[in-house]
């Protein structure tokens, strides 16, 4: 079946809302803008727990306007996530229909990065109304200039970084910090440039443990005292074996490893995201009204447009590399 673009909304009473994969800062924000701006032209809204897993077993409950008060501070995601990879089989996703239908559900929002935006496309593939909302720290969705729970994630590590080099620079330190993401470099190359990092390790860049432990030393010899190196957990070198290869080279630092893990999923949003979040939200209710589907809210300068899925799944999005180099500048 052809991906659908529209469909007729003139009988749209209810719609579902879920939140699918890596939970990120503003997931709440948006269900809420969701909810409220729905119920402002009298459709119900069910939200789906647990995410496509949560879809096929029929957890579902109505939501109402007091149901999401108290939730736009709120890290994490009241509906809770989970990730369901065999979605791609033909059987789930009937009976992921049939339960959206048993509960007379018209549409569906899609809130999550790009596996749930693949589980979203394969449900509008099939017939049923859907909208995707990119949520993912890791900003590596196609199509948005940012994705929900990318500024809070950021500033999360920067103020992880301003911490660690008040610490580094006093006992003359070289300090390995670990951010997520495994196949974009966003992350740490943001948090990098804006932190003072003398060297960043990315997915999308190739660089030897020479070129690393050359650009310590040169900031040692230089009179530096701190070096601050920020690693993509998807990076070619692993950061274990970066932090070994710097101590046998003796580049004049003592070498300390952080690494951030999941502190940077949680945490109040920001207020970027909050408002990301509200406006991609009320959106995608908007969008529904006027009977468009098989499509992505996204931020394109300062507007929030909305983009194909189809479009969307069949790119990866990279860092800049752009930024990179000037990275590569500020370092010296």
């Amino acid at each position: 079946m052809s991906t659908e673009t529209s469909f007729d909304a003139q009988h749209l009473r209810r719609i579902g809302v879920m939140t699918c994969g890596g939970d990120a800062p503003g997931m709440n924000t948006c269900i809420r803008a969701v909810v409220r701006t729905a119920l402002n032209y009298q459709i119900e809204v069910y939200g789906i727990r647990r995410a496509f897993a949560g879809l096929v077993a029929g957890d579902m409950e109505r939501l109402g306007p007091r149901d999401v008060g108290g939730i736009l501070q709120r890290g994490g995601t009241i509906l809770q996530t989970a990730r369901l990879p065999e979605f791609r089989e033909e059987r789930l996703q009937k009976l992921a229909l049939r339960r959206l239908h048993e509960h007379e559900i018209d549409a569906l929002i899609v809130i999550g990065g790009n596996g749930s935006l693949r589980g979203a496309f394969m449900l509008q593939q099939r017939g049923f109304p859907v909208i995707g909302i990119p949520a993912t720290i890791d900003n590596d969705v196609w199509g948005t200039n940012m994705a929900i729970g990318v500024d809070t994630a950021i500033n999360t590590i920067l103020e992880a970084i301003d911490r660690l080099r008040d610490t580094a620079s006093s006992h003359q330190r070289a300090l390995l910090v670990e951010t997520m993401g495994r196949k974009c470099g966003y992350l740490a190359l943001m948090a990098g440039i804006t932190g003072g990092a003398e060297v960043i390790h990315i997915p999308e860049v190739s660089i030897t443990l020479e070129e690393i432990a050359r650009r310590v030393e040169e900031a040692y010899i230089r009179g530096k005292t701190h070096a601050i190196l920020v690693i993509s957990e998807g990076a070619e070198h692993r950061t274990t074996d970066i932090a070994r290869y710097l101590e046998e080279q003796e580049t004049g630092f003592e070498v300390r490893i952080t690494i951030l893990g999941h502190v940077q999923r949680g945490g109040r949003p920001s207020h970027f995201d909050r408002l990301l979040a509200t406006r991609m939200g009320v959106a995608a209710v908007e969008a529904l009204r006027r009977g468009t589907c098989g499509v992505m809210t996204a931020l394109r300068g300062r507007e929030i447009t909305l983009v194909p899925l189809e479009e969307v799944i069949s790119h990866e999005r990279k860092a800049n590399l752009e930024y990179y180099e000037i990275a590569q500048v500020l370092a010296r």
